[in-house]
């Protein structure tokens, strides 16, 4: 009877600690997404604003945008141009009038020229994506403002697994900039091959004869399926497409194209494992509790959530399933050389941050986020994940998920971030 008592307990208890069904899981406890404050390089800024010890400067052109970008240390050259109308400012976007965004390491910017805000996204380290807008209109106390259901609705659900998250599409876009829904899109990252990247999107830079769906516009939806980008589609600039003197350059980098798509997939997997691990703590704490166990007690699912989580994020960072690159892509020099010289760089001058793009993406295939403030920010039950199996891996006892590392890769990575990473080591080794 006793035994039959405890299992109905345990029903219960399960019911009350797991979220209301529709909910979203990262409103709940111990997320409490909508609800907490951000922490993050926007919100520090929001709050200089406001206490008014900075302001921002306005540009007759291009209105706030300029110092925006130098404030959250966003260069130029960053730029990208996306013509799908697949953001809050669609009226604004056409193949003639693309969207801008710029971005770094945990910040994003989206610009429409004479839209009415920008558009601000950033890698909060205990939060995920976290939006915001900034009005266009002049103002001496101009005014950053947080945005959570408006943007949660494509970048909190089911297309970024259920996280605030980045996301990025690959799709075929009419002559309006209306992408056509029923040919299908792609979710885009390090993984998916050229040849389905970048509809909707133009693309600056040479790629020799490797096909993709960028600066392709369907003008004739009648046309014979399936729809092939016609060739000669390097293109150095785009000042035959768009009034470029409407953005701050006339480039929309293919490098810059790719370090974006990499590094909107690692946020998103730093995120789901910050979360999970969070979640599954708060779960098995509530339940240990509950039942009268020692709080320290280890449920098999909390490990296991851990670990699945871990290895998600693990097969981001080391590129696992990378997709080839069969010809060299070179993009614009100011781009590349501006990114690698942030390194940081080991006594020997090698980075992380170095650009291959002639057989893969970067020549040391680990990403540049184990660096950021959101990576650093893991729980501690995933960091100590994380600093066991990182060793494995470039051991070369990782898995068959990083058989694409070699032995002369192992040892590079290993050695560049035993001098700049070395608390990945356990006690520093």
């Amino acid at each position: 009877m006793m035994h039959r008592i405890l299992i109905l307990t345990a029903v219960v208890l399960v019911q009350t600690l797991l979220p209301a069904r529709g909910a979203d899981v990262y409103e709940q406890p111990p997320i409490s997404y909508s609800d907490s404050s951000p922490v993050n390089r926007v919100s520090q800024l929001q709050a200089a604003i406001e206490r008014k010890e900075l302001s921002l400067q306005y540009d007759p052109r291009f209105g706030y945008l300029p110092d925006l970008l130098n404030r959250l240390e966003i260069g130029p050259s960053t730029q990208l141009l996306v013509f799908s109308k697949t953001s809050m400012q669609r009226d604004r976007i056409s193949p003639r009038t693309p969207r801008a965004l710029y971005f770094n390491d945990d910040s994003y910017v989206g610009y429409c020229h004479g839209g009415d805000v920008l558009e601000i996204a950033t890698a909060d380290p205990a939060l995920g994506a976290v939006f915001y807008t900034l009005e266009q209109e002049q103002n001496d106390h101009p005014v950053i403002t947080r945005q959570t259901h408006k943007c949660l609705q494509c970048h909190g659900a089911t297309q970024t697994d259920d996280i605030p998250g980045f996301l990025v599409r690959s799709l075929f876009v009419g002559s309006s900039g209306l992408p056509i829904l029923s040919e299908g899109s792609h979710r885009v990252d390090h993984t998916t091959p050229i040849k389905d990247r970048w509809g909707g999107w133009y693309v600056s830079g040479k790629l020799g004869s490797q096909s993709h769906l960028g600066n392709f516009v369907i003008r004739d939806r009648d046309a014979p399926k399936p729809w092939a980008n016609p060739p000669g589609q390097d293109a150095s600039d785009l000042s035959e497409r768009i009034a470029v003197r409407n953005y701050l350059t006339p480039h929309s980098d293919v490098v810059a194209l790719m370090v974006f798509e990499h590094q909107t997939l690692v946020h998103n997997l730093i995120v789901k494992a910050n979360f999970t691990a969070r979640q599954a703590l708060h779960y098995e704490a509530g339940l240990n509790e509950a039942l009268g166990n020692p709080s320290d007690e280890r449920l098999a699912s909390t490990t296991r959530r851990i670990a699945n989580a871990g290895e998600d994020l693990l097969q981001g960072i080391f590129l696992s399933d990378e997709a080839a690159i069969v010809e060299p892509i070179k993009g614009e020099p100011e781009f590349a050389e501006t990114f690698v010289s942030h390194g940081p760089h080991d006594r020997q001058g090698r980075s992380l941050r170095e650009l291959d793009v002639g057989r893969r993406l970067f020549k040391y295939p680990c990403s540049f986020l184990i660096y950021s403030e959101a990576f650093d920010a893991l729980p501690e039950e995933m960091t100590r994940y994380l600093r066991k199996r990182i060793p494995e891996i470039l051991e070369g006892r990782g898995g068959e998920h990083f058989a694409h590392l070699s032995r002369v890769d192992r040892q590079a990575i290993s050695e560049i971030l035993r001098e700049t990473k070395p608390k990945l080591w356990p006690h520093g080794e």
